[in-house]
């Protein structure tokens, strides 16, 4: 009756143990004995520490009988330990455990561990001993590594704002962990004066460039520069003011990647917008000019180029009258003074800078107040009332009108020159000479002496020879009241007459 009843219940352990290895997260071998521990594990990583933690679970198949263990191997060799409440971890050696339970050990072994297994040899009273094992793959997660406390330099990450009109950035570290040890991450922000407002060379550096780092537990930066009233470029780069190219000319180095926002490292390590600009509204010059006008007609036309943001040489385009011009390039920081619109041209004068005329470009001669003035001189007989107009060197053509009763003679004179009319005496008194380009009229009175009866006799005591003393005397005081007149006319300015 016994023996069938033992044979059946043998298959059934069998059966039964195979389905536990097939299902479990731990392998566990079950002997034929009824008495036995089953041995089933998870894992966990820890990542303070980069352990792996194994937390064993041993159960006891009897119902009503305590099992006790024995002895314990683990592979690793690291302790098994029960974890008491309120009390030190204990060995899982001589744990004991009721009927119908179970008992939870913990074991550490390293973040690397492909797998783990426990053996345990445990006893139900004196002659049950039964040893039994589990094991775990804990290849499937990868190796445990503790989480880092702080960030290597070559692998952080950053995030970065940009104005570059404003010449202002920030720069932040991503994530909460510092960079590791004493490292750290320096950033530039740089403006420079340009010559276009798209990127053009060379250009050169506007004031102090900005440069701070991140590190020693500094997590975010801002950065400020000024930048030109004028065309621009502003650049947010990797690295320190050792990183700073001072003149960008033609076919030089270029910042490439370093420029925060790039497409390739370094760059492209902070998120962000493109950390370039170029803009700015006018020219990086400061172009001057200032007219001199000559008594001659002529104007010198002075160009500078020297103010504080000239950086650039510019190139002048000066034009007067009839399609006169002329182009004249100043350096930086340099003037020139030797243009010189001719007297022909000189009615109006533009300088131009780009094709735009500059800001007070525009003049027109004027006559210098030194200039001296034409003289007018007479030669008066009884018969004929004579006339000179004289212009000085250096001047320029004046024209004269000369009036006498209903008679009007013009004439230009040249400089350096002299034109002469003459009237036949009159019973006027006095012709009219204006000059309509200097703005100068005057009234020359014809009075000699000695011509009674008819304007040509003797005046009776006066001697006559030749050109008659009388005349001369008359001469004589025309030329002083033409002085008066002229000296009044002329808005005080002096005016020399010779007889």
């Amino acid at each position: 009756m016994i023996r069938p009843k033992l044979s059946l219940r043998r298959p059934l352990a069998v059966l039964a143990a195979a389905l536990i290895g097939l299902t479990g997260a731990a392998a566990v071998a079950t002997p034929a004995s009824a008495h036995h521990t089953t041995i089933t594990g998870t894992v966990a990583c820890d990542q303070l520490s980069g352990e792996r933690v194994i937390t064993w679970k041993v159960a006891n198949s009897e119902k009503w009988k305590t099992a006790t263990i024995k002895k314990v191997t683990a592979e690793p060799s690291t302790p098994v330990q029960v974890l008491v409440p309120g009390n030190e971890p204990v060995d899982l050696e001589d744990v004991a455990i009721p009927g119908d339970s179970f008992v939870e050990a913990v074991q550490r072994v390293p973040g690397d561990t492909a797998s783990a297994k426990l053996t345990v040899e445990a006893r139900w009273g004196i002659l049950r001993k039964q040893t039994n094992e589990g094991t775990i793959n804990l290849a499937a997660d990868g190796a445990c590594t503790p989480a880092p406390k702080c960030v290597d330099a070559s692998e952080a990450k950053y995030s970065h704002t940009f104005d570059g009109p404003k010449g202002t950035a920030t720069v932040k570290l991503d994530g909460d962990l510092p960079l590791c040890g004493d490292e750290k991450q320096y950033f530039t922000l740089v403006s420079y004066f340009a010559p276009r407002p798209q990127f053009a060379t060379p250009q050169y550096v506007y004031g102090e460039p900005d440069s701070d780092f991140l590190g020693a537990g500094q997590h975010e930066i801002e950065l400020n520069v000024g930048v030109p009233d004028c065309h621009t470029q502003v650049d947010l780069i990797w690295g320190g003011v050792d990183e700073v190219i001072d003149p960008l000319v033609e076919d030089g180095p270029r910042y490439g990647s370093k420029k925060l926002g790039e497409n390739a490292a370094p760059g492209n390590r902070s998120s962000g917008p493109k950390g370039w600009y170029n803009g700015g509204s006018k020219n990086c010059t400061t172009p001057a000019s200032t007219f001199a006008s000559a008594c001659d007609g002529s104007v010198t036309v002075s160009l500078s180029n020297d103010g504080s943001l000239s950086k650039y040489a510019v190139e002048f385009e000066v034009r007067g009258e009839n399609g006169w011009s002329k182009t004249v390039t100043v350096e930086p920081g340099k003037a020139d003074n030797e243009t010189v619109v001719p007297a022909e041209n000189a009615g109006k004068i533009e300088v131009l800078v780009d094709g735009e005329v500059i800001e007070n470009g525009t003049y027109s001669w004027e006559r210098p107040e030194d200039c001296p003035l034409p003289t007018v001189t007479t030669d008066a007989d009884c018969e004929t009332f004579g006339l000179t107009a004289s212009n000085p060197e250096g001047g320029m053509p004046v024209k004269v009108e000369f009036t006498y009763g209903d008679k009007t003679e013009t004439r230009t004179v040249a400089p350096g020159s002299s034109e002469k009319v003459t009237f036949p005496a009159g019973d006027e008194e006095a012709a009219l000479v204006v000059l309509p380009e200097l703005g100068l009229e005057l009234e020359v009175v014809y009075a000699p002496e000695g011509c009674g009866g008819g304007g040509g006799g003797e005046e009776p005591g006066l001697p006559v020879t030749g050109a008659a003393a009388g005349g001369i005397a008359a001469g004589a005081i025309a030329l002083l009241a033409l002085g008066a007149v002229l000296f009044v006319m002329a808005r005080r300015r002096r005016i020399h007459f010779t007889a």
